[in-house]
């Protein structure tokens, strides 16, 4: 798939996709694993004939058991009752003969049932104390046998089974036959979550492949598209209509997505298949298994961490792009610019660089001749390489603070960090409490990061970013509120995990939160939809879409993008070309796209104003 939009611009490339030699190996790799496929496709056996996958049968054995279980407590139950009918039968025939009366063995069991049963209809009684008092005992045992565990048997063994079972069916085993170009998801975790909500805003159709039948119900209910099946039966892949999808995304453990990659390879060799490795070593075992694009979560968060303290000391650090057109970071801390008003500033009569808005702390504001920048503003541009340079000649300075930070946490992503600045001649230091994480040539600091001498030890005084990287959102706010109390000069990117406490590390004073699910989700959808996000921060993205049908042949000015959704027009593309800070008089073409920036709020918002932009035919999708 060609990249005609969003290319990432990080130190390092924030995928396994490799190019130049690499990249044939990869070809080579990939074409073994179809081979491979093909070749176990004619060896194994029918599996049609089965009728139920492995998972399938586990949980049909489960189910047998618990039915024998039940005939059991139910035959042990009648048999107690037999017991009981025979006994007091019995001893209605002695009570009887010392009354002097003789009844059949028919009648003595006719009389016991309609007492145990309290119907007493009167034609048989006793006349002495005795056979009263046995009357009662009669009555009471059988009003609590037969009144009381009876229904609660019948409750419990008949009529509750029968509702799960029926709870446990409402979620489909299969997708409707009219489902074409969807997204097979293999998981429902953050990552997933996310990229079911840039499906919905797309109106791409997607369905979450769920095991556990309890869940899938739940999620049913939820309104989640579901179904049920085995990640590693190929009928479930059938059922889902993978022949007919435009992407899998395998997104469990290493060993679980190498499994997914190769199943569904065997049955459907064209579609596109995405998989997550926590282990480098894993990378190559996927491709060759079949997965067309690898994603390392861990590395793709470090980069992005990294790449938002980059551009410090007021040189410009691009992010990513679009087609020629850069989208940068600058900070105007340490330059002229702080206390100053973008319209005094006057970046876009001086080097044609487009001002998108200013980022500041979680609060993203539209560039305004009016907008004052202080300490921690971050300045979003879009610009050529060439503009760029020509601003980073006004304001970049050697302030030493630029060239240090310190990471906190030498986990996966604090390492991808790391690698990062070293790639860019950072000097940094990490700071771990495990000692087992130390790594060779990177310099460590043991220790809490909760202890100022600890932190101190590891330049936080000296350090111009500090990046917080644990995967505990409580130590990461504490952590944040914490630094940000000890550094209030220092650019600080913290680490999420929920989106929940986005909000709360912003308030914390952290100048930029990104999450595995952000970074996660964005990578992934860029690779589907020919890159068409960029993730500036958790809750900020600039992305790109068709122009709606409703404002083609409109001019900005007409079109009031920012009153309607509050996402901004950076730059309108037209016959390939991408012109940034675009005439707000000249008219949109239809088959233009537009490039917009906005918060996720905002770009829910855009969705809902124009329901039908953002959708793309599955040619087109499959072009970019």
């Amino acid at each position: 798939m060609p990249s005609t939009g969003i290319e990432a611009a990080s130190p390092r490339r924030l995928c396994q996709h490799r190019s130049g030699e690499t990249g044939m190996r990869t070809a080579v790799l990939k074409s073994l694993g179809v081979t491979m496929a093909q070749v176990t496709q004619r060896l194994r056996p029918d599996d049609t004939s089965i009728g139920l996958g492995r998972h399938d049968r586990a949980k049909h054995v489960a189910h047998r058991a618990e039915r024998r279980r039940r005939l059991k407590t139910m035959v042990t139950l009648g048999l107690i009752f037999i017991l009981m009918t025979g006994m007091f039968s019995t001893a209605f025939h002695e009570l009887m003969n010392r009354e002097n009366k003789s009844y059949s063995w028919p009648t003595s069991i006719y009389w016991t049932l309609t007492t145990m049963t309290t119907l007493g209809f009167g034609d048989i009684t006793f006349e002495s104390d005795a056979g009263r008092v046995f009357s009662v005992v009669v009555l009471l045992s059988g009003s609590t046998f037969l009144l009381v565990m009876l229904p609660f048997v019948f409750i419990q063994f008949v009529f509750v089974p029968w509702m799960n079972e029926r709870e446990r069916r409402r979620a489909p085993r299969a997708v409707p036959t009219s489902m074409t170009g969807h997204v097979i998801l293999t998981a429902l975790g953050p990552v997933e979550e996310d990229l079911i909500e840039k499906a919905d805003q797309a109106e791409v159709p997607y369905v979450v492949i769920v095991e556990d039948v309890d869940e899938a119900g739940r999620l049913h209910d939820e309104g989640r598209t579901v179904m049920v099946g085995a990640l590693d039966d190929p009928d479930t892949y059938r059922n889902a209509r993978v022949q007919d999808a435009a992407l899998v995304v395998a997104t469990q453990n290493d060993q679980t997505n190498t499994n997914i990659a190769f199943t569904v390879r065997e049955i459907a060799p064209q579609v596109d298949i995405v998989a997550s490795a926590n282990s480098p070593a894993s990378v190559d075992i996927l491709e060759i298994a079949g997965a067309d694009h690898v994603v390392q979560l861990g590395e793709v968060l470090g980069d992005a961490m990294a790449a938002r303290t980059l551009g410090l000391g007021g040189r410009s650090h691009v992010i990513g792009s679009f087609a020629g057109l850069q989208i940068a970071e600058a900070g105007a801390i340490g330059t002229d610019l702080v206390d100053r008003t973008l319209a005094e500033t006057k970046l876009r009569e001086r080097f044609g660089v487009g001002i998108i808005g200013v980022w500041d702390r979680g609060e993203f504001a539209v560039a305004t001749a009016e907008s004052r920048l202080r300490d921690s503003s971050m300045l979003l541009l879009a610009g050529t390489t060439g503009q760029l340079a020509a601003f980073d000649g006004a304001y970049a300075t050697n302030s030493p603070t630029a060239n240090q930070a310190l990471i906190i946490g030498g986990g996966r992503v604090g390492r991808a960090v790391g690698d990062a600045f070293a790639a860019e001649g950072i000097d940094f230091a990490i700071v771990e409490q495990i000692a087992d994480r130390r790594r060779e040539g990177v310099r460590y600091v043991i220790g809490d990061a909760a202890d100022r001498t600890v932190l101190e030890e590891a330049g936080l005084s000296e350090a111009g970013a500090i990046l917080i990287t644990t995967h505990d959102d409580n130590v990461n706010v504490y952590l944040t509120r914490y630094c940000r109390g000890l550094r209030p000069d220092a650019r600080i990117v913290s680490r999420s995990r929920l989106d929940r406490n986005v909000s709360t590390l912003y308030r914390a004073g952290a100048d930029a939160v990104l999450s595995y699910a952000g970074t996660g989700s964005a990578v992934i959808w860029n690779y589907f939809r020919g890159d068409e996000t960029l993730l500036v921060a958790q809750g900020l993205n600039v992305f790109r879409t068709p122009v709606p049908r409703e404002l083609a042949g409109q001019t900005l000015a007409e079109a009031h993008v920012y009153r309607r959704t509050d996402c901004n027009v950076v730059a309108v593309e037209r016959a390939g070309s991408i012109h940034g800070n675009p005439d707000a008089h000249t008219p949109l073409p239809a088959d233009g796209e537009l490039v917009l920036v906005g918060t996720d709020i905002a770009e829910e918002r855009f969705s809902r104003e124009f329901p039908h932009a953002r959708r793309r035919p599955l040619f087109e999708r499959a072009r970019r």
